[in-house]
């Protein structure tokens, strides 16, 4: 018997951004506004990012998945105290905390991947693979996708330590020196991507917004690199997550409803916002519904 078709996750990272408004979201914002029930229609798939910076409560995320339809998936990013922090590990509370943030998803069948993200400065030593091993010990329950930036991580026995922990999420991030490149890697039967951009001039610079970093619209071009990788990650996992994190101004969104459309060879639903602000976006769009529709 034929093994069932990958699953394709795809979806921006994060929903809450006040440069979305009218653009990603209609303004005004009709009565009783979702936006992530507004998202779900166009998405099936959203990365957490606010979890990065605040943990979120179980009553918080109990709303979540009540917003969604069943075949719709969250991905949550682990709180930085875990990933950009150091010396002692966290206490066992922090550990208690996320998790009971996570259950309500769970609980509803509609959790994806924990992102472990790290950033640029962890470098592969002997004190970065144990802090993995920990983290892998601590939330040994979920699946999880290990971000790493720096080229250290390449080598094979960085890799192990990586498959060891979870696996190693592909990442596409501006071609500047020790940062890690394209990667196809899959894990336990699923795979993530993050497109972060190629922003080059704003990565590193200390001196702009952090939201800068990630302003960089992906050419057709550009989107077609990736979806070669896609496909061979459909034929080696059994989900493939993918989300867009260059998300200013709403160009996230815009290159995962064109990544979608590339790789599955279909017309997606565009909100009309940003078919607006994006004309571009007409060569995927399928026809709108009609007019008085979805509109919370």
């Amino acid at each position: 018997m034929d093994a069932a078709p990958a699953r394709l996750w795809i979806g921006p990272s994060g929903w809450s951004y006040d440069d979305w408004q009218g653009l990603v979201y209609p303004r005004p914002a009709p009565r009783g506004f979702k936006p992530l029930a507004y998202l779900a229609r166009y998405f099936n798939a959203v990365e957490v990012n606010s979890s990065f910076y605040r943990t979120p409560s179980a009553r918080m995320t109990a709303a979540w998945p009540k917003l969604v339809p069943a075949e719709f998936r969250f991905a949550f990013k682990l709180h930085q105290d875990f990933t950009h922090r150091r010396g002692a590990f966290p206490p066992v509370e922090a550990v208690r905390a996320f998790k009971a943030a996570l259950e309500p998803v769970r609980e509803a069948g509609r959790l994806g991947p924990l992102l472990l993200q790290f950033p640029w400065s962890f470098r592969f030593t002997p004190d970065a693979a144990d802090w993995l091993r920990r983290l892998a010990e601590a939330f040994a329950e979920y699946v999880r996708s290990i971000e790493v930036r720096h080229s250290s991580w390449a080598t094979d026995e960085a890799q192990a330590v990586l498959r060891a922990a979870g696996g190693c999420c592909n990442i596409d991030q501006p071609a500047l020196r020790d940062c890690l490149g394209p990667t196809t890697h899959t894990a336990g039967g699923t795979a993530y991507v993050r497109l972060h951009g190629r922003n080059a001039a704003a990565w590193f610079a200390s001196d702009r917004s952090a939201f800068e970093r990630y302003n960089y619209l992906y050419s057709e071009a550009e989107l077609r690199e990736w979806v070669q990788r896609v496909n061979a990650l459909m034929v080696e996992a059994r989900d493939v997550y993918v989300f867009a994190n260059n998300h200013y101004k709403g160009q996230g969104p815009v290159n995962a409803l064109e990544l979608r459309a590339l790789v599955t060879r279909q017309r997606v639903a565009v909100p009309a916002p940003l078919l607006a602000a994006y004309p571009r976006l007409a060569a995927v769009a399928a026809p709108a519904p009609p007019a008085g529709l979805f509109e919370t």
